[in-house]
This record gives C-alpha cells, structure tokens and sequence, in this order.
C-alpha cells in the first residue's frame, strides 16, 4: 500500500484538486492533515502519471509525495543545515563580512548543485576567510542567520514523540552547535574553523566532513541507536547532502537545487519544514509549538 500526500501553502490547496487525484488514481477516504494545506489518501500502488502529476502539481503551487504506506513515521531526523535548518549560508554570511561575498557565493552556488568538489571548492572560500576575528562567528549568528520557517515545530513534535534527531553541516561546528542548542537536537557534527590567537587562520580541521561524512552519520547513529536507515528522516538541499538522502528511509530534498531534486526520493518545493510532519502523517492538531527560539 502507499500513500500520497498534498502539501501546499496554507489556505491554498483546493479540495476539488485534491479530490480529483483520489478519483484520478482510485485512492481510498481522503483524510485532511490540516484543511486547505494538506491531505492524503491511500491508494494500492504507484500510478503510472506520478511523475507528471507532480509537475503539473507544482505549476499549481502543491508539493505531491508518494511513500510506502508503512512505517511513514520516523524515528530519527537527520538533517542538513545550512538552507535546511537555517535561511542562510554560513560561509557566504562570513564572506560578506570579509567583504568577498558575491566571489564566495558563486562557488557556493555551484558547490550546492554537485558542480564543483565539494572539499575542494570548501578550502577555497574558507582560505579567503583568513584574518577575520573570530567574534565575527557571533555578530554572524545574532544579526545575519535566522531559522528555517516551521524547525522548531518540526524537531519538538518529532521529539515529542521518542525520535533522535542529528545535525549534520558541510559547514562549521560554531554555527551548528548553536542551531542544535537553539532547536533542540541531540547531537551535531560539522566541519571546524581553525582559529589562532583569536583570528580565523583561513583553514579547517580534517578530515573535512562532506557528503561521505553524512552517509557516515546515518550508518553510525542508526547502528548506535538500534534502528535501521528505513526509520529515518532525512532532509537537505544540497549535492552532498544526496548520500544520505538516497540511504534514508524518508529522503527529502527541501527547496533543493535542481540537480537534487532530480535524484531525491521526496521533493518539497512550496511547504516549509512542517511539511515532514505531513510525510509522516502527523495532522496539525498533532503539531507541538515551542516557545520561539532565538539563536542570538
């Protein structure tokens, strides 16, 4: 049995379309996650217009995935930060400061859509980093890096329930040890800023963590754990973020770069972060709202 799910933004999904692709497909009772935003329905197997449906879907602004139905509910997270947990990247925010930003960006860009050597193209913006002081991490984190919309709702209600949930950043340990800290993660790994006497030297720790790193993550926790890679979420927008989301059992690729979402196995384009509580079949009555979180 599998599952469909329609995900848009709130106020804009239209019962009837949603009705239609039930009828369209032979679905079973469509059941309504939250009204007007997203719904689901059974159906007992994948139809052959899957994949143009979700193109014409998301010319109408609605997200589709369709999944096993069992075993939808994960129990570990394992998310990507930068442009998944955050609205920003790290290393570009530094690089305005160190007032090389549009060069930084660019290689960033084509990093993120599997263009570039991840490792490689991260040496080089990192050496052009060189002599910023190193309290430019935290006037970064307090005036330039604001949360992913719908995170916090994300990580409480999934913890609320037993998940583990893991960081894991192409980035650096002093973003992502904040993040973690601010949404409630129970651990995070990243890549570390070399410092010496207070000033970025321009270079990071080894071996540096990339797409590899993040499989090794998945396969380390899970083992740790006692669950199988089946019970995980996983959620990221980048190239080197593909591994895990290929091996995870929910692999979502959020607001992805085009050479992402052509491979991942769930794509979430106008949804925020709460569409993985609608993947899951959590309806929003099920959603837990902590106190708004503040990362400065």
């Amino acid at each position: 049995m599998f599952t469909a799910t329609l995900i848009a933004r709130p106020g804009t999904l239209d019962s009837a379309l949603a009705e239609a692709l039930r009828n369209a497909w032979g679905g079973g009772d469509l059941v309504w996650l939250s009204p007007d935003e997203a719904a689901e329905f059974d159906m007992p197997s994948v139809p052959d217009t899957a994949e143009s449906s979700w193109t014409a879907l998301q010319d109408q602004g609605v997200d589709l995935a369709i999944q096993h139905s069992a075993n939808r509910r994960k129990k570990m997270l394992l998310a990507d930060m930068d442009s998944t947990m955050i609205q920003q990247e790290c290393i570009d925010e530094l690089a305005e400061v160190a007032g090389v930003g549009a060069h930084v960006k660019a290689i960033t860009a084509r990093a993120m859509n599997g263009e570039l050597d991840f490792e490689g193209a991260l040496i080089e913006r990192v050496a052009l980093l060189k002599g910023l002081p190193e309290s430019v991490i935290d006037d970064v984190l307090a005036t330039r890096i604001t949360l992913m919309p719908g995170g916090p709702v994300l990580l409480a209600t999934m913890k609320s329930h037993g998940a583990h949930a893991a960081l894991v950043s192409g980035g650096f340990t002093a973003f992502t040890s904040r993040v973690a800290a601010t949404l409630g993660f129970d651990e995070n790994r990243a890549n570390t800023l070399l410092v010496e006497n207070g000033t970025l030297t321009g270079d990071v720790s080894r071996p540096i963590l990339g797409r590899e790193a993040k499989v090794t993550a998945l396969e380390e926790i899970t083992a740790r754990l006692g669950i199988t890679e089946a019970d995980v979420l996983a959620v990221g927008d980048g190239a080197n973020d593909l591994g895990m989301l290929q091996r995870a059992g929910a692999g979502v690729a959020l607001h992805a770069k085009p050479s992402v979402q052509a491979q991942a196995k769930l794509r979430i384009n106008h949804g925020d972060l709460t569409a993985l509580l609608f993947l899951q079949g959590y309806g929003r009555a099920d959603f837990v709202t902590p106190e708004a979180p503040a990362l400065a």
